[in-house]
């Protein structure tokens, strides 16, 4: 080989390199600025969290069937480091709307609005009494009576039926994140 094309050759192969590492690599999610969530007042005063766009409620829905099989972490926020029940859904609306929940289930529930089991749409929440206590776990509601979860028990992101013979005695609420109309 040439002396003088070594030089070239190298500089090619390191910035081949360099494209294919970062084609590889994963995305971070969009970068947003934690902004107040914005609140939609009920019929008595009461003002709750709500999504900017219902077409939110459905990339709930898929945002939670892409973390399938994602590890469990009691307090996890993303799904790197692994998910709890209100880091999950905490994580999904934040990537969807740029608005921040909390990360913890019961107060997930007092800053959403309760809807009946009847009303139940593709995006909403459910909560369950897991734990002797109100709205100790949760999950995202995807349709045909199935909702999305972060269990601590076999560890990972799975889906459950609402029917299920562990959650439906279990089953204490349910909320919307669509703004009422």
């Amino acid at each position: 080989m040439n002396p003088h094309a070594r030089p070239a050759v190298l500089a090619a192969l390191a910035l081949s390199i360099a494209v294919l590492a970062g084609c590889s690599s994963t995305p971070a999610p969009l970068a947003r600025p934690a902004a107040e969530p914005p609140v939609t007042p009920s019929r008595d005063g009461t003002s709750y969290f709500s999504l900017e766009d219902e077409s939110h409620a459905r990339e709930m829905v898929l945002f939670a069937l892409g973390l399938l099989d994602t590890g469990y972490r009691f307090g996890g926020r993303n799904p790197e480091a692994g998910l709890d029940c209100s880091g999950m859904v905490a994580w999904i609306v934040e990537n969807i709307s740029g608005k921040r929940l909390p990360h913890n289930a019961a107060q997930i529930a007092d800053r959403t609005r309760p809807i009946e089991l009847s009303q139940l749409q593709p995006g909403d929440l459910v909560f369950f009494n897991t734990m002797k206590r109100r709205h100790s776990h949760m999950g995202i509601y995807i349709g045909d009576g199935r909702f999305v979860h972060a269990p601590s028990s076999r560890g990972s992101v799975r889906v459950e039926r609402l029917d299920n013979r562990y959650f439906a005695p279990r089953i204490d609420g349910a909320r919307t994140l669509v703004a009422s109309s």
